[in-house]
């Protein structure tokens, strides 16, 4: 029972849990079979809710930016074409799995490795408060060493495909993610510093009276370009070109794992707004309605940004992207974090 007593949510499932195998009579290797089945209910749910935002995220944007380019979007399947999503699905689940021949072993296994290490960052953020899988002391430092691997994966998964597009894209991706890792790495300490805290649920309760957008604006504005950059999303989706790399790393992926990189895009999507959401804009603080239903608010609106953004912006060349990186995120970070201590710390 310790082991999981500054768990959250965790521990409501466990308690609950406990008591329901204890009352049957089933006390063999209780403990154990409870954290099991604990963890097991809590992804169940954390990959309804996953699901839930990546399929309407998915038909939003669709209709969102065919809007916003006088087209209709997906119209015939489904009422405003709500079902055009699960027929694509569908049609890239049934067709066949074609592994390149020149690919190496690992290659089929990047994408579930990505996706796993992105379910599991969603164990670490408030929900609300009340609703958070694992309320640790090091929470933000173990959320974005784990985004830190993402350099690393997707240059393994370029390299092992077999394809000398998809080798070029990956590089293209890991220098672009490398200039961003560093000002990414300073704005984040800043905003444990303004907490005095690494924990996310410490950093939500921090904002109680005021977000850390308003009081570091620099820092926000840099956070949320850069998060773009780490999502892929556009201007900065430098994987694809049409004119040079096709689809980047993800050329030589089959049907069946494309859609699960689609899946993946948007998981990646949902978690970036959420980590936007719990650092600089008070997470699931705010009045009348439950702290829930404020942070989907704010994820919905983030995520329409991003769609704006991806509408009327054109991809960034590879040079101009690492010259922003370097010679202006750079030096702003470092100008956010002595701004943020001299004036909130010190």
């Amino acid at each position: 029972m310790a082991l999981v007593a500054s768990y959250g949510a965790l521990a409501s499932f466990y308690s609950t849990t406990y008591s329901l195998l204890f009352h049957l009579g089933l006390k063999a290797f209780l403990a154990p079979v409870s954290i099991f089945l604990a963890l097991l209910e809590f992804s169940i749910v954390l990959t309804i809710i996953a699901m839930v935002f990546a399929y309407s995220f998915g038909w939003i944007e669709r209709k969102t930016v065919a809007r916003m380019q006088a087209r209709h979007g997906p119209t015939y399947l489904g009422k405003y074409g709500l079902l055009q999503n699960m027929a694509d699905v569908i049609k890239l689940l049934s067709k066949e799995n074609i592994v390149p021949y020149n690919s190496d072993a690992l290659f089929p296994f990047i994408l579930p490795i990505v996706y796993a290490m992105f379910f599991l960052i969603l164990f670490f953020v408030p929900f609300g408060h009340y609703f958070v899988g694992i309320d640790s002391s090091v929470a933000l430092i173990f959320v974005f060493m784990l985004i830190s691997f993402m350099p690393l994966l997707l240059f393994l998964a370029g390299w092992t495909s077999g394809n000398k597009f998809g080798a070029i894209s990956a590089q293209r991706s890991v220098l672009m993610l490398l200039s961003y890792e560093v000002p990414l790495v300073l704005i984040v300490a800043s905003v444990a510093m303004l907490a005095h805290s690494y924990s996310l649920v410490s950093i939500v309760s921090a904002q109680s009276r005021m977000w850390f957008a308003i009081l570091m604006p620099i820092g926000f504005v840099l956070f949320f370009i850069i998060m773009l950059a780490e999502l892929e999303r556009p201007p900065f989706d430098l994987r694809e070109a049409d004119n040079e790399l096709i689809a980047g790393w993800l050329t030589d992926v089959s049907a069946p794992y494309y859609a699960l990189a689609l899946f993946l895009d948007y998981t990646r999507m949902f978690v970036g707004t959420l980590l936007i959401a719990v650092l600089f804009l008070g997470g699931g603080s705010g009045p009348i309605l439950p702290s829930f239903a404020w942070i989907i608010i704010k994820v919905l609106v983030l995520s329409f940004i991003i769609m704006f953004v991806r509408a009327t912006e054109v991809r960034v060349r590879i040079s101009r992207l690492l010259r922003m990186g370097w010679l202006y995120f750079m030096p702003l970070s470092v100008l956010n974090i002595f701004i943020t201590f001299v004036l909130f710390v010190k």
